[in-house]
């Protein structure tokens, strides 16, 4: 929006004026009101997960990462020559993200990115990780013992101890991706 402004005084106003916005927004008003990452929310779920995969993409790219299509339909990257599987999710009304359809399948990496109105969250998990607190032990569909699925919730400010490790911010991601999947010389 600001870069419709071209004058640099109405821009400096304008910017005031989004940083009132949060302070004076009233209880029940859209938290997502005014947010760079809105348009996502109004897209259908599988739009949602392919605008993921493109946003962690163009993301990595810019890091200076090696991002391609993965070389089979078990990963959605391939990511510094690893197979990457992308979780996406946004900002439930409970403050909560949930990362569905987890499954067993080929992929060395899962990066779950996690998008809030005015903040953003990533996760890079190992597969020995996601078997050992993940994977049949939190069952999508037929309840926690379900093998074919699985899914997890956290609030991004208080994750599960297991979770720690593997990153938090996107600083944090981009860290333990950089060790998990270095480049090629």
């Amino acid at each position: 929006m600001a870069d419709r402004i071209k004058d640099p005084e109405v821009r400096a106003l304008a910017a005031i004026s989004q940083g009132l916005e949060l302070e004076f927004r009233q209880a029940g008003e859209d938290p997502w009101a005014g947010s760079p990452f809105a348009w996502i929310r109004t897209q259908s779920s599988r739009r949602r997960g392919k605008i993921g995969e493109q946003l962690l993409s163009g993301y990595l790219a810019a890091r200076d990462f090696t991002v391609g299509p993965a070389r089979s339909t078990d990963a959605d990257r391939l990511v510094n020559g690893k197979l990457v599987e992308v979780k996406f999710s946004t900002l439930w009304e409970a403050g909560t993200y949930t990362f569905q359809q987890v499954r067993d399948q080929k992929y060395d990496l899962m990066v779950c990115l996690g998008i809030s109105p005015f903040d953003a969250h990533c996760w890079v998990f190992t597969k020995s990780v996601l078997r050992e607190h993940v994977i049949g032990r939190m069952g999508q569909h037929s309840g926690g013992k379900a093998a074919e699925t699985a899914w997890f919730s956290l609030v991004p400010s208080e994750p599960l101890g297991w979770m720690r490790p593997c990153g938090g911010t996107l600083r944090q991601a981009i860290t333990l991706l950089k060790r998990l999947a270095p480049a090629h010389p």
